[in-house]
């Protein structure tokens, strides 16, 4: 009898009791996955000279003076979601310095953290349009080759699919594009230098990069540090990219050659843009013969030992270097002394 009583209370909970403790349990383990931390990665890359430490410098609100960037440098930007179980949200940046034999270099970023979360921001001089083509089809050339080499044929077609379902499974154009697998932005920096070229060449220029982008799937987007509204686009649409907020970073697209671009992904046509069906090749064979291109540009004048650089100092490494230095000094001495004593005798 005494066992029977126990198991009376043992049995008192309600269903409405044992609900509420399933739900807690519920959102108990929702808020643990919800505060571990995410990460997606932002390459930017593209012509040199063109604002690129600029803009990034402005995304993680550093007040840094830039400086040329000589190979490549990665930084990191940090955001907390509000509300319950804040997210901790991260986005690697890596930037490229210059496009000169830059093949292995385009490979780090997508080699250490993969492509499920990457995407791209291909900055181009707009000021230079007889450099515009060779410096876009370089960063292209080096994305295809190694998203090659480091994603298997089945990833890149997944990744794909995430990239119809960005422009719109319904989009006309859909079966005469060439998609990259993974977000692209394309950003004509110097705009405020830009405006001021040749009504004609800014139409030539306006309708290859519309035209690419839109073959790419990529969104296009004018830039200049020196006005606040596209300097604000900019940012907000990295801000899209690294943290996914703001969920729609175009308030209101333009075409218009005459005015800043700002064309969302998938805003685009061939219709629209006035142009048959095409592909890379022949938008850069185009553009080429209406605004002949030049070569790719140097990298520039390199400081003979980077190592020395100020804006590279790490103190362990320093004091070793140093240490290095004076061993070798010392043994060069010695051999030296060596050479002249032989010499003597």
């Amino acid at each position: 009898m005494s066992e029977l009583n126990s198991m009376e209370v043992d049995t008192t909970e309600t269903i409405q009791d044992i609900a509420v403790k399933l739900v807690t349990e519920q959102l108990k383990n929702e808020t643990r996955l919800a505060s571990a931390p995410t990460e997606r990665t932002v390459f930017v890359l593209g012509s040199k000279g063109v604002g690129k430490s600029t803009l990034i410098n402005r995304f993680l609100d550093r007040d840094d003076v830039p400086r040329p960037t000589l190979a490549l440098e990665y930084s990191f930007g940090r955001k907390t979601a509000s509300g319950q179980g804040a997210q901790k949200n991260i986005c690697n940046v890596w930037e490229l310095g210059s496009l000169s034999n830059s093949s292995q270099l385009i490979e780090m970023p997508i080699r250490s953290h993969g492509l499920a979360t990457f995407s791209s921001i291909i900055m181009l001089d707009l000021s230079q349009p007889d450099r515009l083509w060779t410096d876009l089809e370089s960063v292209l050339n080096g994305l295809r080759q190694a998203t090659e080499k480091h994603a298997t044929p089945g990833q890149i077609e997944e990744m794909k699919a995430a990239t119809i379902q960005r422009i719109g499974k319904e989009h006309p154009d859909l079966n005469t594009l060439e998609l990259f697998p993974f977000p692209i932005v394309i950003v004509g920096g110097k705009y405020d230098v830009y405006q001021n070229l040749d009504s004609e060449v800014r139409k030539h220029v306006c309708r290859c990069l519309r035209s690419i982008a839109h073959t790419l799937g990529a969104a296009l987007v004018y830039y200049s540090s020196k006005s606040s509204s596209v300097a604000k686009l900019a940012r907000d649409t990295m801000n899209h990219l690294g943290f996914g907020s703001p969920s729609n970073p175009f308030r209101a697209a333009s075409f218009d050659h005459s005015s800043p671009l700002a064309i969302p992904f998938g805003a685009d046509s061939w219709a629209r843009i006035g142009v048959t069906p095409t592909n890379s090749e022949r938008i850069g064979h185009s553009f080429s013969t209406q605004i002949p291109q030049l070569p790719l540009a140097n990298s520039g004048i390199v400081p003979d030992d980077p190592a020395k650089d100020t804006g590279f100092r790490e103190v362990s490494i320093d004091e070793l270097r140093s240490q290095k230095d004076e061993e070798l000094m010392y043994v060069l001495k010695d051999t030296e002394i060596r050479m002249k004593f032989e010499v003597v005798q």
